[in-house]
């Protein structure tokens, strides 16, 4: 079946309409796809030995993602040597576990051994860059998702990566696409870099500021203009003019029992967030009408694993290990005590309720001016904006690029015309 589009013939194929002068080919038509270890023997483990990494243990970019790997003997290196080599500019496919992930392996890697939870791909009639992007589109997605179907397997086998279907425009084309997502690519790299480095300078920033370690100078000259000093309290130094007080004495908790979820149905959208204090934050959305927490902002405190988050939205909660804390004194911002409740060093130990029996009467150092209290507040909140602000941008960076993708790689854009493209 053939369709007019913007003066280009599409054809139908197994998973959509793509240019009928891209050319349709099977993975091992244009790469060597390669076995990392065709035994599918597990060497045995050496505490000593060199890294044997599969497809969780690597990045996208090939890096060895921090924590313990399994390790084996060189001789494996020596084994693996006569079949790949990271300088041929190798990708990796996962087809165990984390299937579809794509690495791209840097050049310079050595001294490392990859197990059979990937497929090494040596492109040799296709570009690098332009074969790395349309591994991770949608249009090889939609093929591992027939071949998984219907099946109890996590896994999926050689010949089934081999016989993958890869569209390849021409060579001019191919460089055009790649560019601009790699252009993109690079924009989230930096954005990613920015945000780390905003978020490193506000938490030295608020290490200072919380602690009085910084003054803000409006706040830091007595009357008679000499600097002020500090005192000793249980917290060591802190300045002369702050005070070393309990958190049950700033905060007041509410039980979470009205606003728990009542039919444990979690939506990926919808009218009210269902929270929990700890990373994931966001748990899904339900479209129950009662029991709905809004009088905000507040934090939220997970009693067993004293996690906090700050809450600026309606919302309810999924379980009864949730503290609700509100300001006890209207005139102390709440998100000046939310980042001190969140600065504290805790160790969780047994598993038991944190808030009445310890953080109740941990002890935060504060200044007893109510005007430093919301300078200091407002200097960290700005910095908390600007950081989400970077993060919006990511974000909307990411949907651009997934756009991209879609677009570029089945060839709905053209960037370039194809009646002047070289041929395949």
């Amino acid at each position: 079946m053939v369709i007019k589009k913007k003066n280009q013939n599409f054809v139908l194929t197994d998973f959509g309409y793509v240019p009928d002068d891209w050319k349709q080919y099977k993975l091992e038509t244009v790469a060597d796809v390669i076995d990392p270890h065709p035994s599918h023997r597990a060497p045995p483990e050496l505490k000593n030995g060199i890294p044997f990494l599969g497809i969780g243990d690597l990045d996208e970019k090939g890096e060895t993602i921090k924590g313990e790997v399994r390790r084996v003997g060189k001789y494996v290196l020596h084994e693996h040597a006569q079949r790949y080599d990271f300088k041929d500019g190798l990708i990796g496919l996962g087809r165990v576990a984390s299937i579809g992930k794509v690495v791209k392996f840097n050049k310079l890697q050595k001294d490392i051994t990859i197990s059979p939870t990937l497929g090494l791909i040596k492109p040799n009639n296709i570009q690098r860059e332009y074969l790395v992007h349309f591994l991770k589109s949608d249009y090889v997605n939609s093929q591992f998702r027939q071949i998984m179907s219907g099946s109890t397997r996590s896994s999926v086998g050689m010949q089934v990566l081999r016989r993958l279907i890869v569209l390849k425009p021409s060579e001019s084309e191919q460089t055009a696409i790649a560019t601009a997502l790699s252009d993109i690519d690079e924009l989230i790299t930096s954005l990613k870099k920015l945000i780390a480095k905003k978020q490193a300078i506000k938490m030295g920033t608020m290490q200072q500021l919380l602690t009085g370690k910084t003054r803000l100078p409006q706040f830091a000259i007595r009357k008679d203009g000499s600097p002020k000093g500090y005192k000793k309290t249980e917290l060591g130094l802190i300045p002369e003019d702050w005070d070393a007080v309990e958190l049950g004495h700033l905060l007041s908790y509410e039980q979470p029992t009205k606003y728990i979820i009542k039919d444990n149905i979690f939506h990926e959208s919808g009218t009210t967030p269902i929270l929990t204090a700890g990373k994931s934050f966001i748990l899904g959305y339900t479209e129950e009408i009662d029991g709905i927490y809004t009088n905000t902002p507040v934090i939220i405190f997970d009693d067993f694993t004293t996690a906090t988050q700050f809450v600026d939205f309606k919302f309810k909660v999924k379980s009864s290990a949730i503290k609700i804390l509100k300001p006890k004194q209207a005139c102390i911002p709440i998100k000046l005590l939310y980042l001190l409740l969140s600065s504290i060093n805790f160790e969780v130990g047994d598993h038991k309720r944190h808030w009445i029996s310890e953080f109740h009467y941990l002890k935060v150092s504060l200044p007893s001016n109510p005007n430093e209290q919301t300078a200091i507040a407002t200097i960290l909140s700005d910095m908390d904006a600007e950081i989400q602000a970077l993060q919006d941008r990511l974000d909307k960076t990411y949907n651009i690029k997934q756009g991209m993708m879609q677009q570029l790689l089945t060839g709905r854009v053209r960037l370039i015309n194809p009646k002047t493209s070289d041929a395949n």
